[in-house]
């Protein structure tokens, strides 16, 4: 297999942490304090055990696969047309989720920091940097990526030391507070995050060597910290009743960080991870579906076929009233990402196990198949 401009494991991890990332460590925090409150770390850790198992579905479609795109495997296993009507409703899903981030993202930065700026200038602006993107390669995303997670990664940490001051973890307890049931029905949101590791597979030729299960399993122990520390914060430093009333309770931990008595307002550092943290997460999702459509690399078709009709998702789901928005993008993109993407998932299964008994078949009796 040629090697040259294809990834390693390691990038992969990377680029894992910031496209599922963001999603676990801002989105599903809102919903998950809602309906789940003090306990909601609980249904993180749950909805890991849950997961587990699934993803040695995942690694049983990647091996059957032999790392081939994605795209032309189904090509030849269940013909043209139904692959591509499946191919098509993945690309028009990835582009609702791709929107989806946009336009969470750009409500967050008019309602904190350029709350003047009109939304249609911010679109703008931002579409066209990602479109700078992914009009590349998928190396130079592993590279600006890399570059952009390591000061991420810094200033997470950075917030939760700083914090521990001001940690109160008693605020955990009592456990079970509201019973089992809302602890089992919050599972859904951190599972919504955890099963975005199936869209490595449309990015596996990508990758120099195949995944292992220790792979997606570091893979789910980092997503789930991710999840379980700006979770946990929220709670041990506002209480879960008023981490529950808060639209943005990852942010909101920033404005808490001071550095000694005189430095305060250190919350510009979240800026920073958030709008690269949507960056990689946006471009990486376009990316793949240009790649569904074998675009990659050929930049006026992109633009031409690409461009347009995201911008016109992001205008519909810009345009959606403030509170409609936050209800769809906290419960309903959420738990239709979780259905869509197991059942996708399932059906990949079947396709694979039926096509591997085929050729265990005709291997057995070559005599039919002359005939």
């Amino acid at each position: 297999m040629h090697k040259i401009g294809q990834i390693g494991i390691l990038h992969v991890i990377f680029l894992v942490m910031t496209f599922i990332g963001l999603k676990n460590h801002v989105t599903i925090l809102p919903p998950i304090l809602d309906h789940v409150k003090r306990d909601g770390w609980m249904s993180v850790i749950l909805a890991a055990v849950i997961m587990f198992p699934w993803l040695f579905l995942v690694l049983f479609i990647h091996n059957k696969t032999e790392q081939k795109p994605l795209k032309e495997w189904l090509y030849q296993k269940i013909g043209k047309i139904p692959s591509s009507i499946l191919l098509y409703s993945v690309v028009v899903f990835i582009f609702i989720l791709a929107a989806f981030t946009m336009c969470e993202t750009l409500l967050w930065v008019n309602a904190t920091f350029l709350p003047n700026t009109p939304k249609l200038a911010l679109l703008a602006i931002y579409i066209i940097l990602c479109f700078l993107l992914i009009s590349t390669n998928m190396l130079t995303i592993v590279i600006v990526n890399t570059f952009v997670l390591f000061f991420v990664v810094v200033f997470g940490f950075y917030v939760a030391i700083a914090n521990i001051q001001v940690k109160d973890y008693s605020l955990i307890q009592p456990f079970l507070e509201h019973g089992v049931n809302p602890v089992i029905l919050g599972v859904v949101y951190p599972a919504s995050g955890f099963i975005e590791l199936l869209l490595l597979l449309f990015m596996q030729h990508h990758f120099k060597s195949k995944l292992r299960w220790y792979h997606l399993a570091i893979m789910l122990f980092i997503l789930t910290g991710l999840t379980l520390g700006p979770l946990l914060g929220a709670i041990v430093e506002f209480g879960p009743e008023e981490a529950a009333r808060q639209r943005y309770p990852a942010y909101e931990e920033w404005g808490l960080v001071t550095i000694g008595r005189f430095i305060e307002h250190m919350d510009f550092l979240s800026i920073y991870q958030w709008l690269t943290g949507t960056f990689i997460r946006v471009s990486l999702l376009l990316f793949i579906a240009c790649d569904i459509l074998n675009l990659t690399g050929q930049r006026k078709k992109i633009w031409k076929f690409m461009f347009f009709p995201f911008f016109f998702f992001c205008l519909i789901v810009i345009g959606l009233d403030d509170t409609l928005f936050l209800h769809l993008n906290g419960n309903e993109m959420l738990i239709t990402t979780f259905v869509c993407f197991l059942g996708f998932s399932i059906l990949l299964s079947t396709i694979a196990l039926i096509s591997s008994r085929k050729k265990t078949k005709m291997a057995k009796h070559p005599e039919n198949n002359q005939n």
